[in-house]
């Protein structure tokens, strides 16, 4: 796969809107410069340029090749310095850093006074949105600025700045640690996927003891209380433990909504809680549930209250059209979710430098999958090969996996079995590097193996063989995630009574709604 040539300020330059390139122009013409500042001149160059090419700058003959890093780096200063002082970035987080910058600065000066009233606002701001590591930070410049500045009340208040460092400091530690056992959890997760024995089980399930500090509950901050719950949704994910996950993922989004404000300073996490939730629903199969969530999930991010910047709105795109894939999945609509893949395909090319690699390729897997679903398989195939192909790409094992075991099925259903004897040992050689095989994993490669030998009047009749099989794992904690990445019973039951895969789902999804 060839791979377009990245420049960290072209990227930059190409993420901004067409008010903040107007800002931009407004604030280099402030700093005094000549519209032929040979900064302004890279700016509007590599703006016009539709890919990044060195060669084309050096044409320009604005600068010579030796100069152009320290050029590039220049502009690349200006334009962060600008996109500062735009209103539109401007948040309490932004503020109070300012304010503390101030503080120092009028310090330094000696003017004391003047410093610590700005301190003492900008510490209440922090506070109040458990900021609490740069309030933490304010009251070490104020401890250091009251031991220069005498008043009489200062024993007073050298005990109160000591206590409140203390709890400042206990608290960002507490932090700390649930935030550090959360990522670590997180990294486990995307480097193996979730548990698959008993062992696996018990080693996480240390890990995650022995790494989770002593707390009470009554004592946490928003903050304490949000790494905690990511802490245990994580543990919950990577042992396959659903209802816990639903049950965190429900505190961490309650959290946001009992504490509003919250939802503005941090909106990526809000925005994560809900997906998490929603991730949660689709696998414990609760329909009601996961579409009421999904409709308040998108109706919050498109209020006027919400806030909206790049990368908010990248991530709102993720996981709202993500969950719209996986609503198709539970209702078993594969055809009514096919118009749903030109609007994400369209929108992940204005996304092209927010949205990460791995997250194009878990959306190439569920068009595969919305394609197959739809028995579209050539069309199925053509995404698979994306995710396949792609040697560069570092994703969760599981998803690898089932790509290339979900390639052969599409292969064999669209008649393309010519090579098929190919494929098969090929995804054989992927799946023994992998640790520990799902069950249901082994058993279908030992099917697709044997398929050749198989006189094609006795096909169903193995058909059947194997879906008895599988059908023995559907219920076992360990096996039954296999089935969420690629419903292979339904794809069995849709061979053996001769009928759209896609028919077999939705039948079983209206069986279960009716029941």
């Amino acid at each position: 796969m060839t791979r377009e040539q990245k420049d960290n300020l072209f990227v930059l330059i190409k993420s901004l809107s067409k008010s903040e390139k107007r800002q931009f122009k407004l604030y280099v013409g402030r700093l005094g410069v000549n519209d032929d500042s040979k900064f302004l001149t890279l700016f509007n160059i590599l703006d016009k340029l539709s890919t990044y090419d060195e060669t084309v700058i050096l044409k320009k003959g604005i600068v010579k090749k030796q100069q152009l890093s320290n050029l590039k780096a220049h502009l690349y200063k200006q334009i962060l310095i600008s996109l500062r002082l735009n209103p539109s970035h401007q948040n309490a987080r932004i503020q109070i850093r300012e304010q503390l910058d101030f503080a120092t600065i009028l310090y330094h000066k000696g003017l004391y006074k003047q410093s610590l009233k700005i301190l003492d606002k900008a510490k209440g701001l922090a506070i109040a949105n458990e900021e609490k590591n740069v309030a933490y930070e304010i009251v070490e410049l104020e401890k250091v600025i009251e031991s220069q500045y005498i008043t009489r009340s200062l024993s007073n208040r050298a005990d109160e700045l000591s206590i409140q460092a203390k709890e400042l400091s206990q608290q960002n530690v507490l932090a700390s640690k649930l935030s550090n056992l959360s990522l670590q959890l997180y990294g486990q997760f995307l480097k193996t996927g979730y548990v698959k024995n008993k062992s696996e089980t018990k080693r996480i399930t240390e890990y995650f003891n022995d790494r989770l500090p002593k707390y009470d509950i009554n004592e946490l901050g928003f903050r304490e209380k949000l790494w905690l719950y990511k802490a245990r949704l994580w543990y919950s994910f990577l042992t396959q433990d659903f209802l816990s996950c639903f049950k965190y993922a429900s505190k961490w989004v309650d959290l946001f909504y009992e504490n509003k404000d919250m939802i503005v300073l941090n909106p990526v996490f809000f925005l994560r809680g809900n997906h998490y939730l929603l991730e949660a629903l689709f696998y414990l199969r609760q329909h009601e549930k996961f579409k009421e969530a999904l409709i308040r999930f998108e109706t919050d991010t498109n209020q006027s209250w919400f806030p909206y910047d790049d990368n908010i709105d990248g991530l709102s795109f993720l996981y709202i059209y993500n969950n719209k894939f996986n609503l198709h999945f539970i209702e078993g609509s594969f055809d009514e979710g096919l118009p749903l893949i030109d609007i994400v395909l369209e929108r992940l090319k204005s996304y092209k430098n927010r949205i990460d690699e791995h997250h194009v390729m878990v959306f190439y897997y569920k068009i595969a999958s919305m394609y197959f679903g739809a028995g579209e398989n050539k069309k199925c195939i053509y995404f698979l090969e994306k995710i396949i192909s792609n040697k560069s790409l570092q994703m969760r094992e599981d998803l690898l996996c089932f790509s290339r075991i979900l390639n052969l099925v599409a292969h064999y259903e669209a008649g393309l079995d010519y090579n098929l004897d190919v494929l098969i040992k090929s995804t054989y050689k992927f799946l023994i590097k992998m640790e520990d095989l799902y069950e249901v994993q082994k058993e279908f490669i030992k099917f697709l193996r044997g398929l050749g030998d198989i006189y094609p009047h006795e096909v169903k009749k193995e058909f059947i063989k194997l879906h008895k099989k599988l059908k023995e794992f559907e219920d076992d904690p360990y096996q039954s995630r296999a089935f969420l990445y690629l419903d292979i019973i339904s794809w069995l039951e849709s061979k053996i009574q001769d009928k759209p895969i896609g028919l077999i789902i939705r039948n079983k999804f209206y069986n279960v709604k009716n029941d």
